[in-house]
């Protein structure tokens, strides 16, 4: 008769453990994300821009912000679309900020399905031009006397069509990335 090898019950235990200890840990890390939402798929922008519309829909605004830079430029960022279904072409007469007029320089017309982007001239100089997409840019430009980043004005859009008012948010354009750096230890990290 041959001799058979004998396992110690210690290490058939300890073998065993291992292999539970790791099937329950494969389990349990797998359940901790099973859906859950990542945090940094829900992240939007810092300063989301108000939206409306005109009372009989023809036109809509989005993404509403006065926008300051800090080389002291002010300016009203928004997009107008044309959404009348007759085809019919619209044109923004004016844009005002807490009851002073801005500065409109571009085309205002709007064509049917098309939209109109407006932005101080430093932002839109960043923006190309899609192509066989119906967009237009127009540069704004307010007079900065007192705005403060944070605070909220009165906007009020006027076109042939009807006039629309929001409470914008004052803000910075974003910061293009690496642009900048951050400090790094005290008190700035906080």
């Amino acid at each position: 008769m041959e001799d058979q090898q004998v396992k110690s019950m210690k290490s058939v235990a300890r073998r065993g453990a291992l292999i539970s200890v790791a099937a329950v840990s494969t389990i349990a890390l797998a359940a901790c994300s099973a859906g859950q939402i990542t945090q940094t798929s829900s992240q939007v922008a810092a300063v989301d821009g108000t939206q409306a519309d005109t009372e009989n829909g023809t036109i809509a605004i989005r993404d509403v912000t006065v926008h300051l830079t800090d080389k002291g430029e002010a300016g009203v960022k928004f997009t107008a679309i044309n959404q009348h279904n007759s085809n019919a072409r619209h044109t923004l007469k004016s844009i005002t900020v807490r009851g002073e007029k801005a500065v409109i320089t571009g085309e205002t017309t709007i064509n049917s399905d098309c939209s109109l982007v407006g932005d101080v001239p430093s932002e839109l100089a960043k923006l190309t031009k899609p192509k066989n997409i119906c967009i237009e840019h127009v540069s704004t430009t307010i007079a900065n006397t007192g705005l403060a980043v944070g605070g909220n004005k009165e906007v009020v859009f006027s076109f042939d069509s009807g006039t629309i008012t929001t409470t914008a948010t004052i803000s910075t354009p974003v910061v293009e990335s690496g642009t900048q750096d951050r400090e790094v230890g005290g008190h700035a990290a906080h």
